[in-house]
């Protein structure tokens, strides 16, 4: 199995230090994976609101989660909205 199916199945064990460490784990993966995949959209001249949309998050929280990040190397607000 896979690491991240593994951490998935440990997600659900009944011992809770086992699951919430694994929970953990997969929160701090779909963090790294929603950076990655912001910077990818920002690259390819999507607007924050286009991205938020697909998050479901306003405009502002994910401008303000990322921007100064320079997520993917986009380096700020591009297009001002």
């Amino acid at each position: 199995m896979s690491e991240n199916g593994e951490l998935a199945a440990a997600a659900g064990s009944r011992d809770p230090a086992v699951g919430l460490r694994a929970v953990r784990a997969l929160r701090d993966l779909a963090d790294r994976l929603e950076g990655l995949q912001v910077g990818n959209a920002r690259d390819q001249g999507w607007s924050w609101q286009d991205i938020a949309v697909c998050l479901g998050v306003s405009r502002q929280a994910v401008h303000k989660k990322y921007a100064r990040r320079g997520a993917g190397g986009s380096g700020g607000d591009r297009d001002g909205d």
